[in-house]
Protein backbone atom coordinates (compact mmCIF):
# COMPACT_ATOMS: atom_id res chain seq x y z
CA UNK A 1 0.00 0.00 0.00
CA UNK A 2 1.25 3.48 -0.83
CA UNK A 3 2.26 5.75 2.01
CA UNK A 4 0.22 8.90 2.74
CA UNK A 5 3.24 10.95 1.67
CA UNK A 6 3.30 9.27 -1.75
CA UNK A 7 -0.44 9.70 -2.22
CA UNK A 8 -0.16 13.38 -1.32
CA UNK A 9 2.71 13.99 -3.74
CA UNK A 10 0.94 12.20 -6.59
CA UNK A 11 -2.36 14.00 -5.97
CA UNK A 12 -0.69 17.41 -5.80
CA UNK A 13 1.44 16.68 -8.85
CA UNK A 14 -1.51 15.66 -11.01
CA UNK A 15 -3.79 18.48 -9.83
CA UNK A 16 -1.13 21.17 -10.20
CA UNK A 17 0.07 19.77 -13.52
CA UNK A 18 -3.42 19.78 -15.02
CA UNK A 19 -4.09 23.30 -13.72
CA UNK A 20 -0.93 24.67 -15.32
CA UNK A 21 -1.58 22.83 -18.61
CA UNK A 22 -5.04 24.44 -18.63
CA UNK A 23 -3.81 27.94 -17.76
CA UNK A 24 -0.90 27.74 -20.21
CA UNK A 25 -3.25 26.63 -22.98
CA UNK A 26 -5.52 29.60 -22.30
CA UNK A 27 -2.50 31.90 -22.74
CA UNK A 28 -1.58 30.22 -26.04
CA UNK A 29 -4.90 29.76 -27.82
CA UNK A 30 -8.51 31.03 -27.69
CA UNK A 31 -9.90 27.51 -28.31
CA UNK A 32 -10.73 26.79 -24.65
CA UNK A 33 -12.15 30.21 -23.80
CA UNK A 34 -12.11 33.23 -26.07
CA UNK A 35 -12.96 35.59 -23.19
CA UNK A 36 -10.15 34.28 -20.96
CA UNK A 37 -7.70 34.44 -23.88
CA UNK A 38 -8.62 38.08 -24.60
CA UNK A 39 -8.29 38.90 -20.90
CA UNK A 40 -4.79 37.36 -20.87
CA UNK A 41 -3.81 39.43 -23.91
CA UNK A 42 -5.00 42.62 -22.18
CA UNK A 43 -3.24 41.73 -18.92
CA UNK A 44 0.11 40.99 -20.57
CA UNK A 45 -0.04 44.29 -22.49
CA UNK A 46 -0.37 46.09 -19.15
CA UNK A 47 2.57 44.12 -17.72
CA UNK A 48 4.86 45.14 -20.57
CA UNK A 49 3.70 48.77 -20.30
CA UNK A 50 4.48 48.73 -16.56
CA UNK A 51 8.00 47.38 -17.20
CA UNK A 52 9.60 49.52 -19.93
CA UNK A 53 12.84 47.53 -19.69
CA UNK A 54 11.04 44.56 -21.26
CA UNK A 55 10.23 46.73 -24.28
CA UNK A 56 13.86 47.88 -24.47
CA UNK A 57 14.98 44.24 -24.45
CA UNK A 58 12.64 43.51 -27.36
CA UNK A 59 10.14 41.49 -25.32
CA UNK A 60 6.62 42.16 -26.57
CA UNK A 61 3.45 41.29 -24.69
CA UNK A 62 2.82 38.49 -27.20
CA UNK A 63 6.27 36.97 -26.67
CA UNK A 64 5.96 37.25 -22.88
CA UNK A 65 2.48 35.69 -22.84
CA UNK A 66 3.36 32.86 -25.22
CA UNK A 67 6.66 32.02 -23.50
CA UNK A 68 4.99 31.91 -20.08
CA UNK A 69 2.11 29.85 -21.51
CA UNK A 70 4.49 27.39 -23.19
CA UNK A 71 6.53 27.03 -20.00
CA UNK A 72 3.34 26.40 -18.00
CA UNK A 73 2.16 23.73 -20.46
CA UNK A 74 5.55 22.01 -20.58
CA UNK A 75 6.03 22.02 -16.80
CA UNK A 76 2.40 20.98 -16.27
CA UNK A 77 2.88 17.95 -18.53
CA UNK A 78 6.05 17.01 -16.66
CA UNK A 79 4.28 17.42 -13.29
CA UNK A 80 1.43 15.19 -14.48
CA UNK A 81 3.21 12.45 -16.41
CA UNK A 82 6.97 12.27 -15.80
CA UNK A 83 8.20 10.46 -12.67
CA UNK A 84 11.17 11.33 -10.48
CA UNK A 85 13.49 14.31 -10.35
CA UNK A 86 12.06 16.17 -13.40
CA UNK A 87 8.85 16.74 -11.42
CA UNK A 88 10.79 18.65 -8.78
CA UNK A 89 12.53 20.74 -11.46
CA UNK A 90 9.17 21.52 -13.10
CA UNK A 91 7.73 22.34 -9.67
CA UNK A 92 10.58 24.77 -8.98
CA UNK A 93 10.25 26.45 -12.40
CA UNK A 94 6.50 26.86 -11.92
CA UNK A 95 7.11 28.33 -8.47
CA UNK A 96 9.49 30.91 -9.96
CA UNK A 97 6.93 31.63 -12.66
CA UNK A 98 4.17 32.15 -10.09
CA UNK A 99 6.41 34.57 -8.18
CA UNK A 100 7.02 36.52 -11.40
CA UNK A 101 3.28 36.64 -12.12
CA UNK A 102 2.58 37.84 -8.56
CA UNK A 103 5.20 40.55 -9.12
CA UNK A 104 3.48 41.61 -12.36
CA UNK A 105 0.08 41.78 -10.64
CA UNK A 106 1.53 43.94 -7.85
CA UNK A 107 3.32 46.14 -10.37
CA UNK A 108 0.13 47.05 -12.23
CA UNK A 109 -1.88 47.39 -8.99
CA UNK A 110 -4.36 44.57 -9.57
CA UNK A 111 -6.76 43.85 -6.70
CA UNK A 112 -6.29 40.64 -4.70
CA UNK A 113 -9.20 38.88 -6.39
CA UNK A 114 -7.33 39.06 -9.73
CA UNK A 115 -4.29 37.16 -8.47
CA UNK A 116 -5.59 35.13 -5.52
CA UNK A 117 -5.45 31.95 -7.60
CA UNK A 118 -1.75 32.53 -8.31
CA UNK A 119 -1.13 33.00 -4.59
CA UNK A 120 -2.98 29.77 -3.71
CA UNK A 121 -1.23 27.74 -6.40
CA UNK A 122 2.12 29.18 -5.35
CA UNK A 123 1.47 27.93 -1.83
CA UNK A 124 0.44 24.51 -3.18
CA UNK A 125 3.60 24.32 -5.31
CA UNK A 126 5.68 25.20 -2.25
CA UNK A 127 3.95 22.51 -0.16
CA UNK A 128 4.42 19.88 -2.88
CA UNK A 129 8.09 20.72 -3.21
CA UNK A 130 8.66 20.60 0.55
CA UNK A 131 6.87 17.26 0.91
CA UNK A 132 8.72 15.77 -2.07
CA UNK A 133 12.12 16.86 -0.75
CA UNK A 134 11.57 15.34 2.71
CA UNK A 135 13.31 12.01 3.18
CA UNK A 136 11.08 8.94 3.35
CA UNK A 137 10.62 7.73 6.94
CA UNK A 138 12.20 4.32 7.46
CA UNK A 139 11.10 1.97 10.26
CA UNK A 140 13.82 1.77 12.91
CA UNK A 141 15.99 -1.33 12.61
CA UNK A 142 17.15 -3.36 15.55
CA UNK A 143 20.80 -2.35 15.75
CA UNK A 144 23.20 -4.63 17.54
CA UNK A 145 26.53 -3.88 19.12
CA UNK A 146 29.20 -6.53 19.15
CA UNK A 147 30.92 -6.77 22.57
CA UNK A 148 33.52 -9.52 23.12
CA UNK A 149 31.97 -11.59 20.34
CA UNK A 150 28.44 -11.31 21.80
CA UNK A 151 25.83 -9.17 20.03
CA UNK A 152 23.80 -6.95 22.32
CA UNK A 153 21.19 -4.28 21.53
CA UNK A 154 22.42 -0.69 21.66
CA UNK A 155 22.08 0.95 25.07
CA UNK A 156 19.23 3.30 24.23
CA UNK A 157 17.29 0.36 22.76
CA UNK A 158 18.15 -2.03 25.57
CA UNK A 159 16.81 0.29 28.29
CA UNK A 160 13.18 -0.32 29.19
CA UNK A 161 10.67 2.36 28.25
CA UNK A 162 9.90 4.95 30.89
CA UNK A 163 7.38 3.74 33.41
CA UNK A 164 7.76 0.08 32.42
CA UNK A 165 9.63 -2.57 34.35
CA UNK A 166 11.70 -5.06 32.39
CA UNK A 167 11.11 -8.58 33.67
CA UNK A 168 13.51 -11.35 32.64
Amino acid sequence: MASPRTVTIVALSVALGLFFVFMGTIKLTPRLSRDAYNEMKRAYKSYVRALPMLKKMGVSSILLRKSIGALEVACGIVMTLVPGRPKDVANFLLLLLVLAVLFFHQLVGDPLKRYAHALVFGILLTCRLLIARQPEEQPPEKRMLSVNGDEQPLLHEAAPEKGKVKVS
